[in-house]
């Protein structure tokens, strides 16, 4: 077979890690790029995104986008910057959140590079962001936002579709045909019954499926998600203490804010001040109001959820947070304590015993949110070990992915493909449900390694 003929999906990030989404697919002379992210966590992940790309930026031709979240998306403004000049296709939910995510993202790597360098802690002396505020408005230049269930034609005989995936606005799974054969990948799926999103589009079928595990190995807990965060706002609230909640600008500040509103009309929860400390969070709820068809949050709770915190802008107002008491309830971005003004939060309210970390959602290996659920007392943050006293509350309801169990129904609706292949899951995740996806449902599945090249020619892989 000659090379020119040859067809080959390559697996860029998210393989043995739930970070760093990046698919290749080289067809036809075509290379095609499935997500962009950012990889985060251990040391060893991130010192990913800064070697070199595997591939010429400049010789890919179109990025396919699933959703805004930076393990999908984060690292595109690296990869304009270094020379890709093609097509970014999305929702234009997704290219608007994206207007929000990357441009802060880009901001928050210079403010930490120019703390590093005041500070002392980083070993260059003179450090630099992976990419700027300007490189992250530069690339969104090459965005261009599409319907759902619209077909893309991306080169003669190759098209794609972005399909509902839940998760957050604009989500998609990315179904693409080359020359009749089906690829599928869901991006990030969400729940069947998301406080927020409506239920992801069920699996179409396809010749080769790529399909999200993180949480590939358990079980969302059954109980309610407001009967959960109840007693913990009451019992931090009656000694006067702080509830720290570190939140992913989108989906799932919003989903905080939508279930501490029906607490509180329904007089479950004492009247304490909300902050919503995340001036992209801020934005991204306007979006709600303009997305109503991919949720069903009503136009009154979308005004309820908008109207129940104090929204909080300036670094200002932020630092004079910290010098504020309880009882209050603080959101703020990031979500597994990565980044961000949340970190200036846990430094001031870590330490007290009255107070509360509430991590709701998802925490990857290596992150500071991970360490505490382990366990860990004693977090590294600006360069320095600062102690943590305050509770610690880990809420696996508030999750946007979906589980084991949803995963496997939504699979097993669908005829099965030739090939599934687990990614975007930590080791014990993704071989729990290639495990589980093999006995229960018989089909052909593996974990790929990282930067595994596999051929898309027909029996290739047999």
């Amino acid at each position: 077979m000659t090379t020119s003929s040859m067809r080959s999906l390559r697996f860029l990030g998210a393989a043995g890690t739930v970070t760093g989404s990046r698919y290749l697919i080289e067809v036809a002379g075509q290379r095609i790029l499935v997500d962009c992210g950012l990889f985060q966590g251990y040391k060893q992940l991130r010192e990913r995104n800064w070697a070199a790309f595997p591939v010429a930026p400049a010789s890919i031709d179109t990025v396919l986008l699933t959703h805004a979240h930076l393990d999908h998306a984060g690292y595109l403004p690296a990869l304009v910057k270094q020379g890709f000049n093609g097509r970014i296709l999305c929702t234009q939910a997704t290219y608007e959140l994206s207007q929000l995510l990357l441009p802060d993202s880009g901001h928050l790597l210079e403010e930490d590079a120019r703390y590093a360098k005041r500070k002392g802690y980083s070993k260059h002396a003179e450090p630099l962001p992976l990419y700027t505020e300007a490189d992250a408005m530069a690339c969104l230049k090459r965005f261009e936002g599409r319907p759902f269930g619209e077909t893309q034609v991306l080169a003669p005989g190759i098209s794609a579709r972005f399909l509902p995936a839940g998760h957050i606005l604009g989500a998609a799974q990315i179904a693409l045909n080359i020359d009749g054969q089906r690829l599928h990948f869901t991006g990030d799926l969400g729940r069947a019954t998301d406080s927020l999103m409506r239920a992801p589009a069920p699996f179409e079928g396809a010749d080769l499926l790529v399909c999200e595990s993180t949480y590939g190995n358990r079980r969302h807990p059954v109980a309610d998600a407001e009967a959960e965060l109840a007693p913990v706002i009451k019992r931090v609230a009656a000694r006067g203490g702080v509830i720290v909640i570190p939140a992913f600008a989108v989906g799932r500040a919003q989903g905080l804010m939508l279930h501490i509103a029906r607490l509180r009309q329904r007089g479950e929860i004492p009247r304490v001040p909300v902050y919503l400390n995340s001036p992209m969070a801020i934005n991204a709820t306007d979006l709600y109001h303009r997305h109503h068809d991919e949720h069903h949050v009503t136009d009154a709770e979308c005004h309820a959820m908008y109207e129940l915190a104090t929204m909080v802008r300036s670094a200002e107002e932020s630092k004079a947070l910290n010098r504020q008491r309880g009882p209050m309830i603080i959101i703020s971005a990031s979500g597994m304590l990565s980044g961000g003004r949340v970190l200036h939060h846990l430094q001031a309210f870590g330490q007290d015993s009255r107070n509360a970390i509430l991590l709701a959602g998802y925490q990857a290996g290596g992150t500071r949110g991970a360490a505490l659920i382990r366990g860990d007392r004693t977090l590294r943050i600006f360069g320095q070990s600062v102690p943590i006293n305050a509770e610690v509350v880990a809420m696996e309801s508030f999750s946007g992915h979906a589980d084991s169990e949803e995963l496997l129904a939504w699979l097993g609706a669908a005829p099965p493909p030739e090939i599934t292949y687990i990614t975007h899951g930590e080791p014990d995740a993704a071989d729990t449900l290639r495990g589980r996806i093999a006995r229960e449902l018989g089909w052909a599945c593996r974990v790929p390694e990282h930067l595994e090249r596999v051929s898309l020619n027909p029996q290739a892989n047999a």
